[in-house]
């Protein structure tokens, strides 16, 4: 099978962090497409993508007059390029130069479709409890609505490639023919959620999902969503509501999607107190 990865980045007030980005990318073994749709940035996003772009033919980019979303902005980059492989990768998210070549050759080895992260941590080493995680439990939501939000799963170290229901949306590796089979990304998704939604699809379609638990990268979290908690937070809890209203709604009573919802919104109001501490 062609080892070719096409890179999808999508970018959204990334200047701090999308220019280490891409020249990782650029040094990246069998990388052959790198494709940048960034959502309507008001700071210096797409200045520093430009010089890359006329840097480096592999660097083509997408500047959306608005912002439809992460979701959207995926299925832009992934039609925009023609390698067999696409890995989606955060603009804050720094790999090495074999990084994105072993995964590829990790996946293929399965010799079944496959949907694979790998570790992160950030700048001080520290890993992301998001990196491998469950299923939302709605059922436990409703029991315990904090708890049942948490969705992180331990790491097994004595597993090289963990077998987990959903990995982070940072960096997903798989074939395109897996992506072009479920459909791409659910674009009904405006932030968050929808890497969940994957997962849960790759896996009905027979894929693994799997974090290569030897493979590292440092992942500076956030970069973007900073300068808007509010907006984060409320997408947040709408799409574990898209998330619940498509996969578990149809079979669960009227009750329970009702507590459903208010166990989904008292956990986002919950919030609030927090947030306004930290704009303060």
């Amino acid at each position: 099978m062609n080892a070719a990865i096409a890179a999808l980045v999508v970018t959204y007030r990334s200047a701090a962090t999308i220019d280490e980005c891409l020249s990782r990318l650029r040094a990246a073994a069998e990388v052959a497409e790198i494709r940048v749709v960034d959502n309507d940035s008001d700071d210096d996003t797409l200045s520093v993508v430009q010089r890359h772009a006329i840097e480096d033919a592999r660097v083509h980019f997408i500047a959306n007059p608005d912002n439809p979303g992460f979701a959207t902005a995926c299925n832009q980059g992934a039609a925009d390029s023609h390698a067999p492989w696409l890995v989606f990768i955060n603009p804050d998210l720094m790999v090495a130069a074999d990084t994105l070549s072993q995964l590829r050759a990790r996946a293929e080895a399965l010799g079944v479709p496959a949907l694979l992260g790998v570790e992160q941590v950030d700048e001080h080493g520290e890993p992301d409890g998001a990196v491998r995680r469950r299923d939302p439990d709605f059922a436990a939501m409703l029991r315990a609505p904090r708890r049942g939000a948490q969705l992180a799963v331990p790491a097994d170290p004595s597993l090289a490639l963990q077998p987990v229901e959903a990995i982070s949306g940072a960096l997903m590796l798989m074939p395109r023919s897996l992506f072009d089979g479920i459909g791409g990304w659910d674009a009904g998704y405006r932030l968050h959620a929808e890497d969940l939604d994957l997962c849960r699809r790759a896996r009905q379609a027979g894929a693994m999902v799997a974090v290569a638990n030897d493979l590292r990268v440092v992942h500076l979290r956030g970069v973007s969503s900073r300068s808007r908690p509010f907006f984060v937070e409320w997408h947040k809890h709408r799409g574990l509501w898209r998330y619940f209203r498509k996969f578990e709604a149809p079979r669960r009573s009227l009750p329970v999607r009702a507590g459903v919802w208010l166990a989904i919104w008292a956990h986002a109001a919950a919030q609030v107190p927090r947030l306004l501490r930290r704009a303060g």
